[in-house]
């Protein structure tokens, strides 16, 4: 593991990252952050490349109206892939509407992505999303090798402090980063209407003590309700 070093964007705004080897570093590397830990942690997982401009339109509000105020008011640590795509990108962009402080953190595979003023050798790699705050790089040449190490990270950061993951629409990655939530007894939210796999596994509308369906046309009220309850310490 390295020490942090500064990404500077074209868009004149910069952001801290680290990149980690191996799992047993994460603590460490989270603390050269100077993340805090011990907080409420939410783990945003779903569509990236394949939301159109229409989806991203219709998903905005969810964004703006729930989950970026949500995560200011409770001072959450936000989570996700950190690439300049889908919700990713209206993540990024609500933070910096409301012109909300939490940290959000992206999770990338290094050979997956571009950074400024380093060519990429895959012509598939993506650009990162210059409105997060932080970037942990981790090892993998392909998506989804991120998805453990974004699931392990949101347990570190949420300590002893619940945390829920939300997807919203999403494909076979986001699948993966589920199956990796699931297993580590994390809650997820699954937002039905968006699109996907989200719609998918809302198909039969039924909870489970760790899924939990909601609607992209309830009220904010409610979905921030749900998820302020998937939060609280026993």
């Amino acid at each position: 593991m390295g020490e942090p070093f500064k990404i500077n964007f074209s868009d004149g705004i910069s952001a801290q990252a680290i990149r980690v080897n191996s799992k047993s570093q994460i603590s460490d590397a989270l603390s050269k952050l100077e993340l805090l830990v011990d907080r409420p942690t939410i783990v945003l997982v779903g569509g990236a490349g394949g939301l159109v401009e229409e989806d991203l339109k219709r998903l905005q509000p969810l964004f703006l109206e729930v989950i970026a105020p949500l995560a200011e008011t409770i001072k959450a640590n936000v989570i996700d892939g950190g690439t300049d795509a889908g919700v990713m990108r209206l993540m990024g962009l609500a933070r910096t509407k409301i012109n909300a402080n939490f940290p959000l953190i992206g999770i990338a595979a290094e050979g997956t992505i571009i950074l400024p003023d380093v060519e990429s050798l895959n012509h598939k790699a993506a650009s990162l999303e210059s409105h997060h705050t932080k970037f942990v790089l981790v090892p993998g040449d392909n998506w989804g090798d991120e998805s453990p190490w974004l699931s392990q990270i949101a347990t570190k950061l949420a300590k002893a402090t619940p945390s829920v993951t939300v997807l919203i629409n999403g494909g076979e990655i986001a699948r993966k980063d589920v199956k990796y939530s699931l297993s580590d007894k994390r809650p997820v939210v699954v937002v039905a209407g968006s699109g996907r796999l989200a719609d998918e596994l809302a198909a039969d509308g039924k909870d489970t003590p760790l899924i939990k369906i909601v609607n992209l046309t309830d009220s904010s009220e409610k979905i921030i309700q749900l998820i302020r309850n998937l939060l609280k310490e026993d």
